[in-house]
């Protein structure tokens, strides 16, 4: 794996679980379904976010951070 694989991927889209609660004013954790296992992202939204929730990432702010968005429920 060279260091280029994790600019080259986009995880917008992708849904995922908070790990670590997003507070409104600062990061939380998610992870991520990522080259058939998983990773830990740095995680930010414009509301809190409590843990275990299912989101999805609705941009890239780095090759380690993104922001997301609750999952709609049905």
């Amino acid at each position: 794996m060279s260091a280029t694989d994790d600019a080259d991927f986009s995880p917008v889209g992708v849904i995922g679980r908070v790990t670590v609660s997003i507070p409104s004013d600062g990061p939380g954790e998610v992870l991520l379904p990522v080259r058939g296992g998983t990773e830990a992202y740095a995680a930010w939204s414009d509301r809190p976010i409590a843990r275990h929730t299912q989101v999805i990432v609705t941009d890239r702010t780095s090759a380690r951070s993104v922001l997301v968005e609750p999952l709609p429920t049905t």
